[in-house]
């Protein structure tokens, strides 16, 4: 019999044993949703990447150089909001409906505040924030312009992430998945217009006169921003519609409560400071690569997103382990906790591993995806084939930290993260890449990433991991 998330949680709840072949059929059923849904993510990257990098390399650079700053502020926004989808899972699991419908209200509170904040703080820094990376004055202008852009979007950003986050905690990893695709599309539809300027194309034979504001960098930032705003909206209305236990038609307070800020603090604090953390550490890694030349910081920019193929995988489980776990201990049942956390690391692990063969046998053609320029192609099907010997235990690391967090355990995947990150990956990039160039950052990065994941996987056996327990 094949079970749903809800049937799961309550035979959780009643002390049955589950078979093995039930709670891997669960765990699939979530995991490929989520893998889709980061496959959809992936590919809105790859189309920003590729239309742009068709522009030229310059314009590939300008978006790079901020990139890792897009990443910070964003990634304090998923920490946070990653406590609040993990509450709502423990609370399900707990069969405390209420108090999950209490959370859920909470969160759109929370989106409004913390969105609109950081879209101000954005958009005060975005003209000065190329000349602090240190970006050639040639690249100044469009990174600016992709940068505030982007922030000003961070409000519906922030909402299509929380909103399909509570979706998934649900056990609804279908429909997030199906709103990311059409994401996606949307995506690929507006950059089409709004980077490439009015001309003449062949379609079916016919010379066609095809529209375009040709706004090119600017252009691909108003895209994706466009996109997010829709699935966000679409998000916050299948959860305003829909039925069920997250229901907010149902009466309930709208207040803030010290429970909901408490476990906000509790799981929410450390995955902020460690997504900032990491954030910064990139911060400072585009630092480096920027002295390295133009060449280089488009290869750069350029092969995060091709390898972004190889890890959208892992983050796919790491959702569906955010969920089952956090309804194991919301359900207290510990031992179901250990076998979902150990089930989905394999999973994680054997795709990743699959996924990094691909990326070694394909990084030129990967490349050539999203640019024409030849040097650019080279260097980055060199740093991509060091990187593919590191995808497994990256898969282990990501999928790992997704169980901790899911069991409220959000300090230790803080502190593995950042001393793999400040100690190990800054401190051989510092020393390698005057010798290697961009080969040493990435050789870096390889050598890091091994590192974590055995990390992770240590701490995992370890098993103190459970010892949070249930949220408040």
């Amino acid at each position: 019999m094949k079970l749903s998330l809800e049937q799961l949680s309550a035979r959780m709840r009643q002390g049955e044993t589950i078979p093995s072949r039930q709670t891997a059929q669960v765990a699939l059923a979530l995991s490929i949703p989520s893998i889709l849904e980061q496959l959809v993510v992936t590919a809105m990257g790859y189309i920003d990447a590729a239309m742009v990098g068709h522009i030229g390399a310059e314009a590939t650079a300008s978006i790079g150089i901020v990139s890792s700053s897009t990443w910070l502020l964003h990634g304090v926004l998923v920490g946070l909001y990653t406590a609040l989808s993990i509450q709502i899972a423990q609370y399900l699991g707990a069969d405390r409906q209420d108090d999950a419908r209490s959370v859920l209200r909470q969160a759109m509170l929370f989106n409004v505040i913390l969105g609109v904040g950081a879209a101000l703080f954005g958009l005060g820094i975005s003209p000065f924030l190329p000349g602090w990376l240190g970006a050639d004055p040639s690249l100044r202008a469009n990174a600016t312009a992709y940068f505030a852009i982007w922030s000003t979007a961070l409000p519906f950003t922030m909402a299509m992430g929380l909103y399909l986050s509570i979706l998934r905690a649900a056990g609804n990893a279908l429909t997030a998945s199906l709103i990311s695709v059409l994401v996606c599309v949307l995506d690929a539809i507006f950059n089409f217009f709004l980077i490439n300027p009015t001309r003449e194309m062949t379609v079916f034979g016919q010379n066609l006169t095809v529209w375009g504001l040709g706004w090119g960098v600017p252009g691909a930032a108003l895209g994706t921003a466009l996109a997010n705003a829709v699935g966000g909206t679409l998000a916050l209305g299948v959860l305003l519609l829909r039925d069920g236990p997250l229901c907010i038609r149902k009466p309930g307070s709208w207040h803030i409560t010290r429970a909901c800020l408490h476990n906000v603090w509790k799981v929410g604090a450390p995955l902020a400071a460690e997504r900032a953390a990491l954030s910064s550490a990139q911060v400072l890694l585009v630092r480096i690569v920027s002295g390295l030349g133009t060449t280089a910081i488009a290869a750069n920019s350029l092969g995060v997103s091709a390898e972004s193929l190889c890890y959208m995988a892992g983050y796919g489980i790491q959702s569906a382990a955010v969920t089952l776990i956090g309804q194991a201990v919301g359900a207290n049942r510990k031992d179901m906790a250990k076998r979902f956390a150990w089930l989905c690391t394999a999973l994680g692990m054997g795709v990743m591993a699959l996924s990094g063969v691909g990326l070694w046998i394909f990084a030129p053609a990967l490349m050539s995806l999203f640019t024409t320029d030849a040097a650019v192609i080279a260097l980055g099907a060199q740093v991509l084939r060091i990187e593919a010997w590191a995808e497994p235990m990256f898969g282990a690391s990501i999928v790992a930290s997704g169980a901790m967090q899911g069991a409220g355990d959000s300090t230790s995947c803080f502190v593995l993260n950042i001393f793999s990150m400040w100690c190990i990956r800054l401190t051989l990039a510092f020393l390698l890449a005057p010798r290697l160039g961009l080969m040493g950052v990435w050789g870096a990065m390889c050598c890091e990433l091994s590192i974590r994941g055995l990390l992770f996987l240590i701490r995992l056996a370890r098993g103190k991991w459970l010892e949070k327990g249930a949220l408040s």
